[in-house]
């Protein structure tokens, strides 16, 4: 096997979304990481650093004459290569492989994928654990890059993200507080072509009612008292670019008219305002997990939530994808690492047991802060259980006993479902062992997570 964290890797994507994305996961592997924008980018950087390994897009224009990759070999037979091909475009029969590279990669391709490409070249990453140890990752705001998880839930999202991208068309995003609608957000903008124009993030709640007509549409010198001058709307500044209305279901019932009919006709009026102005801006908006409530409850227009929803996105909560803790954990630590001058390594076996055990009622939000709460109380080493705030009052983690999810005021199916999934999640998704625990047969119990739309209803038992 070839070293790891001594391992110098070349990344040529002429796409800096896509470059950005895969140099944040390679670096979190244990990977030293150089990236060029063309060939002639490349070829400086191969001819001035001992690289062991490239990886390069096909669908970089250079890159459409097979024989250029060959100087990624030249003077230098152990290096190896990997081709990312685009929608199939190359196929690892093809004489590509004859021309030096070791592996074709096809898109779509998730972090598996990869880190198995990687396997069979020589190469292997870092466990999440030890990707803590000296990780360079970058600040927080930049996470944006990469959808964290490498659960089938949201190897989903990654996949649906990806397809609805570039597709411009409104997209709502759906979920609990804390799954990360704002990095949906920002991710579906960063991979369309308005990557390079504005992104802005409009929280619909924290706008007094009084000011979000300005807000959104703005307005003209004199319209109103207090209007002194000309003010810009939030529609105007992200012209061409994205704007993302988070809590839309927030916004008075009659600016989601307006809204409604800017959607429909792409034009706006400020306030006070004679002409309409032609505007081109991509809408991402997001709520809550259950919608229809929204409307039901007349805070959300149903004709506006259908313009909306022309492609919905579901974040599944942290609980729903815990296989993904470990490697968020590793990320959280690096990166706080970084911010207040630590060396934390990791977090012990009993630590991490919580951290599974957890129902994690705040998502990735509230291990995020939970993580840095540690990080600066731990002083070397890793973060031990008295570390993280919901030891003290219960040693064993919160979901060992399921009845603190079942609360009077519930129906006796939903205190069924709670039961079903808190006892499944403790047996580690195990429907075989949960079935015992609860009384009953396992396929009862994959009936049951088939009508909830659970991840595990087709996993083995």
């Amino acid at each position: 096997m070839l070293g790891r964290l001594s391992a110098l890797l070349l990344l040529v994507d002429d796409d800096a979304g896509m470059r950005k994305a895969l140099s944040m996961r390679l670096e979190q592997w244990g990977f030293h990481v150089v990236s060029a924008n063309d060939i002639g980018e490349a070829r400086q950087l191969v001819h001035c650093r001992p690289l062991d390994l490239a990886i390069a897009s096909f669908a970089t224009p250079e890159l459409s004459g097979l024989n250029l990759l060959q100087f990624l070999k030249n003077g230098s037979p152990d290096r190896r290569v990997i081709l990312i091909s685009d929608e199939n475009k190359v196929s690892p029969t093809a004489d590509v492989v004859t021309e030096g590279v070791d592996f074709v990669l096809a898109k779509p391709f998730d972090d598996c994928d990869l880190q198995s490409c990687l396997k069979k070249i020589g190469f292997e990453s870092l466990s999440p654990a030890e990707a803590t140890k000296g990780a360079v990752v970058p600040p927080l705001e930049s996470e944006a890059n990469w959808i964290i998880g490498v659960s089938p839930v949201i190897r989903k999202v990654k996949d649906l993200v990806r397809q609805v991208a570039g597709a411009d068309v409104p997209v709502l995003v759906t979920g609990e507080s804390g799954t990360g609608k704002d990095l949906i957000a920002r991710t579906v903008h960063r991979l369309s072509r308005r990557a390079e124009n504005e992104f802005l993030a409009i929280n619909c709640a924290a706008i007094p009612e009084s000011l979000f007509e300005s807000e959104l549409f703005g307005h003209e010198k004199g319209s109103f008292t207090g209007a002194h001058a000309l003010h810009f709307g939030s529609f105007e500044l992200a012209d061409q670019g994205t704007l993302f209305l988070d809590e839309v279901n927030e916004m008075p019932l009659g600016l989601q008219a307006k809204l409604l009919r800017v959607l429909e006709t792409g034009c706006l009026r400020r306030i006070g305002g004679q002409e309409e102005k032609q505007i081109d801006v991509r809408m991402v908006a997001a709520m809550g997990a259950e919608p229809r409530k929204a409307i039901e409850a007349r805070r959300l227009r149903e004709d506006l939530y259908y313009r909306l929803s022309v492609f919905t996105l579901s974040l599944p909560p942290l609980r729903q994808r815990t296989e993904d803790i470990p490697l968020l954990v590793a990320h959280f630590i690096a990166h706080y690492n970084q911010k207040h001058g630590k060396a934390i390594r990791g977090v012990t076996k009993e630590t991490m047991k919580l951290f599974m055990r957890y129902p994690w009622p705040g998502n990735v939000r509230e291990l995020r802060n939970v993580i840095e709460r540690a990080v600066i109380l731990t002083q070397t080493g890793d973060i031990k259980p008295w570390h993280v705030p919901f030891h003290a009052s219960n040693e064993t983690g919160p979901t060992s006993d399921s009845t603190h999810l079942i609360r009077p005021g519930i129906t006796v199916a939903e205190a069924e479902k709670r039961l079903i999934l808190a006892t499944l999640q403790q047996n580690g998704n195990n429907k075989a062992k949960a079935a015992r625990q609860l009384g009953l047969d396992v396929k009862t119990i994959r009936n049951k997570l088939h009508n909830y739309k659970h991840p595990h209803d087709c996993s083995g038992g």
